[in-house]
Parts: structure tokens; C-alpha cells; sequence
């Protein structure tokens, strides 16, 4: 960049960087929260004043240009800067104030996390939080996120991480549906049996195959990208599905299979942005989810089932 020309704004760079990482104008503006015009504006007031294209402009999108690239780079120090004396002063306030993002797998954001926030914002009534509990991974060099939670440990540069638990699954089906079907006296009666589980090729995370570390054999009959939609299904009569013991805890009807053979272990990971982890209102929010996790943990490893 040249030192002679005059040196962009914050709130302009902002706007740039929503739109490098988002890829329109429409998902940057829906990120920061403004009208898509505004995000215009604050793009070409920006190459304006630098002199430059940053973006090629098509149907599917913005691609940065050569110059844009290299703005990415400085825009994300000033960005670094920022949030590195919003924590300093967030930290010299008594109050925890602001908007924390929480991007999660959908079982563990809407059974687990989603009954327990009320605690969270009652003991800090400023606070405000959004949860993605869905089927996705979540980029913090993207800001998709301020707090992620995944199945293993990121491939994202400059992510701070730490295990939150392991959890236990096995098969489950409902009473009714025990009562009428085949009984199942080992793993190999489970070819006889129709299961609900997730869409093979669609799926976000190899730990999320859970069938093939089971049988190889077993075809389901419904399948979704969505724990919720399958644990109802289950629920319904549909058949046999492999779920999270914390995610049926709450529903007795559901009977476990051969849990002294199938018993499978899964992670949980939490994932900060390093230049997030002073910040003290999302400080204060994986605090919280990491003592929620940790004193539940008879529901994400309870004593053997029988």
C-alpha cells in the first residue's frame, strides 16, 4: 500500500473484509447487520481512495483482485488491533456486555446448549447470544463464529482449541418397535432391521459415519442431515438409529441395543479465534459452556447400559 495515499478507514476495511469472506455484498451485508447498499458504498468509497479495483464483480459473486488480496492481509491486523482493545476495555468494565455467536453441531446447540442459556443471560442481562446449533463446520478466519464447536481439532490457522468431552452412542429404537420387530441377539440380527441415519455424501464430518464403524452391511431407509429430524423419526417407529446418550436422555421410550458390543466414543472440540480469546464477553460464554459440559458429564458418559 502506498505510504502517500491517505490510509483507509476501520469502517470501511470492515466492510471489505465481510465481503472477501462472504464472497457478495448480500452475505456481507446480512453478516455486519446493514443494508447491502451501505456495504456498497463503503466499497467503492474505499477503492476510491486507494486507487484500486479490489474486487471482479460477476453473477456468482466478488472475487478479489490482485490488490484485494493484498489488502486482506493488512485489513485482518487492524482487525486484530480492534478487537484487541475492545477486550482490553471489555475487561476494565464490570459488566459483560455483547453479541456472542455459538456455532455448533445441532444435537449438542439445541438438546444441550439451548435449555441452558437462560442462566447465562439471566446472570448477565447485556448479553445476547446467537446459536447456529446446524450440520456444519464453522470458520473463524471467516468470523462465521465467534465460538465453534466441532467433532475434532481445526485446520484453521491462529484457532486456540480444547477438548470439551468425549460422549457415548449406541442403537436405539423405541419399546414399540422392539416389541414387534426381529429380536437382536447380536450385531449381525441388525441387517434384518430398518435404520435412520445421516446422508452418506453429505455428511460434514468423518466421525459422523457412524454405520460403518458398525456394519458395513446395514443400508438405512431414512436418512437426514439432521440429528433432530432423525431422533424423531427414530421416536416415530421408523426403525434403529445410532445417537448421542446426551441426546436421548430425555426421551425413556428409547431402549439402547446391544450396549455391551455397540458402543461407540465421539469428541467434542471448542475453537476461539486467537484474536478472540481476551474478549471478555466471549471469554465469559465458553466459560460458562465449559462448566455446563463438564458438571453434565453422566449425560455424555453414563455408567454402562444394559
Amino acid at each position: 500500500m502506498d505510504a502517500r495515499k491517505p490510509q483507509p478507514s476501520w469502517d470501511d476495511l470492515r466492510h471489505f473484509l465481510a465481503v472477501a469472506r462472504s464472497g457478495t455484498v448480500s452475505a456481507a451485508a446480512a453478516q455486519v447487520g446493514i443494508e447491502h447498499t451501505t456495504v456498497s458504498r463503503h466499497i467503492r468509497a474505499l477503492e476510491r481512495e486507494l486507487g484500486e479495483t479490489l474486487f471482479h464483480k460477476s453473477n456468482t459473486g466478488y472475487e478479489l483482485t490482485t490488490a484485494g488480496q493484498r489488502l486482506v492481509a493488512a485489513a485482518e491486523d487492524m482487525e486484530s488491533a480492534y478487537l484487541a482493545a475492545r477486550s482490553m476495555a471489555g475487561r476494565e468494565s464490570q459488566s459483560v456486555a455483547g453479541v456472542v455467536r455459538i456455532g455448533t453441531p445441532d444435537g449438542l446447540g439445541a438438546i444441550f446448549l439451548a435449555p441452558r442459556l437462560k442462566a447465562l443471560t439471566e446472570r448477565h442481562p447485556r448479553l445476547a447470544i446467537e446459536l447456529m446449533a446446524t450440520a456444519r463446520l464453522f470458520s473463524l478466519s471467516k468470523r462465521e463464529a465467534d465460538i465453534a464447536i466441532s467433532l475434532s481439532m481445526p485446520r484453521q490457522m491462529r484457532v486456540v482449541s480444547r477438548r470439551l468431552t468425549d460422549y457415548r452412542l449406541h442403537v436405539y429404537g423405541t419399546r414399540s418397535y422392539l416389541d414387534g420387530a426381529p429380536p437382536i441377539r447380536a450385531v449381525d440380527d441388525l441387517k434384518h432391521h430398518p435404520f435412520v441415519s445421516y446422508i452418506e455424501d453429505l455428511l460434514f464430518a468423518p466421525e459422523l459415519n457412524y454405520l460403518s464403524a458398525v456394519r458395513t452391511t446395514i443400508t438405512p431407509r431414512i436418512r437426514s442431515t439432521n440429528l433432530l429430524a432423525q431422533l424423531h423419526a427414530t421416536l416415530a417407529g421408523s426403525g434403529l438409529c445410532i445417537m448421542p446418550t446426551f441426546v436421548v436422555s430425555d426421551f425413556p421410550d428409547l431402549v439402547p441395543v446391544l450396549p455391551d458390543r455397540i458402543a461407540l466414543t465421539r469428541s467434542f472440540y471448542m475453537h476461539i479465534h486467537e484474536d478472540n480469546r481476551k474478549v471478555r464477553h466471549i471469554d465469559e460464554v465458553a466459560s460458562f459452556i465449559v462448566a455446563e459440559i463438564a458438571r453434565s458429564q453422566a449425560l455424555f458418559n453414563p455408567p454402562a447400559a444394559t
